[in-house]
């Protein structure tokens, strides 16, 4: 089956959304809340999330959305709720044709928190299932460095589609990437990518823009001859990866170069075009279980780039099992040649 469509509104609403969180990134009141997990949650976040679900039920109103917001904080804080709203019904797509296709403008502020809702799906097995992470990388989006706006159909466990906004990505798909890439971003022309992949159609990138879609072009992981050459990305916050363990896989490959901190998906991203190479996510606790959300988009954008995505145990990411990776432990993603070293590397250091 194609899924050329779900590509393109997926890529339409994704890039629709980047514009809602360039606009507060640049603001210097981002107007956070907290969940229970204390993590923090900004008019970003739910702002995208109310502008990619409309389009979602716009083009496919049967399909599930597993979304990582709800809306009862924002039911209960009405200036908050009135200040994403304001921001929310002024984002449009400078091509008409295109903004009408995700189903133009918002009807009202009670819609809006409405629609936020619609992300509640409990996921599963069964079913086309779009998992939706509208701002990965919160902190680093307040810290005022790397995020992603994040968006995947899983069809009957399985991903089908991602889709995968940075603003703050280089568009040069040469760039390299070093420890300023993670740092605070000022904005420019320069940055801005949008990627995106199909099951079994390879990865592309393209600019991301105020209207149609830009040109595309196709990204692939790049080869490399001696693992000790790789260059390793990881997260920025040490609560979400163990980066002392990080730190003596990478001693184990003979890794030298000092890893590269990004927050968000954009991991995913920089190494698919080959500006990274290996990535891990090792566990800090036996009892966390990775969010769907947090890995769909990126999964398949790397497996179709020529990557491997696993769990510290070699086995594929299972998407069927609700909305956490329930089945695995941690995520290990690096070109398919040098995924069996990389796992050997993970096993001994974790005592497998």
């Amino acid at each position: 089956m194609s899924y050329q469509q779900e590509r393109y509104i997926a890529e339409l609403a994704v890039q629709r959304a980047c514009l809602l969180t360039q606009k507060v990134f640049f603001e210097k009141a981002k107007g956070t809340v907290s969940k229970d997990d204390k993590s923090p949650v900004t008019i970003g976040d739910f702002g995208a999330q109310a502008l990619i679900i409309q389009a979602i039920r716009k083009n496919f109103p049967n399909d599930e959305i597993v979304g990582e917001e709800e809306a009862s904080s924002l039911r209960a804080d009405k200036t908050l709720s009135a200040e994403i709203w304001r921001l929310v019904k002024d984002i449009k797509l400078e091509d008409a044709e295109s903004d009408k296709v995700l189903g133009g403008p918002l009807p009202s502020e009670e819609s809006m928190l409405d629609i936020i809702d619609q992300g509640n799906s409990a996921g599963g097995p069964k079913g086309r299932i779009w998992a939706l992470d509208p701002i990965d990388g919160t902190k680093g989006f307040l810290r005022g460095g790397q995020y992603a706006v994040c968006l995947g159909l899983i069809v009957d466990g399985d991903v089908k589609v991602g889709a995968i906004g940075t603003p703050n990505l280089p568009v040069d798909d040469n760039a390299t990437i070093d420890a300023s890439t993670g740092a605070h971003q000022e904005g420019s022309s320069a940055n801005g990518v949008l990627f995106s992949a199909v099951q079994g159609e390879g990865a592309t990138s393209r600019p991301l823009s105020n209207g149609t879609l830009a040109p595309s072009k196709s990204i692939s992981m790049r080869p490399v001859a001696n693992i000790a050459e790789a260059v390793f990305c990881e997260g920025v916050e040490a609560a979400h990866s163990s980066q002392g363990d990080n730190a003596a896989v990478a001693e184990r490959l003979g890794i030298t170069a000092p890893s590269v901190r990004l927050d968000s998906q954009a991991k995913y991203c920089s190494i698919a075009r080959g500006a990274g190479d290996i990535y891990l996510r090792l566990p800090v606790r036996k009892d966390y279980q990775e969010k769907i959300w947090d890995h769909a988009a990126g999964d398949i954008l790397v497996r179709e780039a020529g990557g491997q995505v696993t769990d510290i145990y070699g086995n594929r990411l299972d998407f069927s099992k609700g909305r956490t990776l329930a089945a695995n432990k941690g995520v290990v993603a690096s070109p398919k040649a040098l995924q069996g070293q990389v796992i050997d590397a993970v096993k001994a250091v974790l005592k497998l």
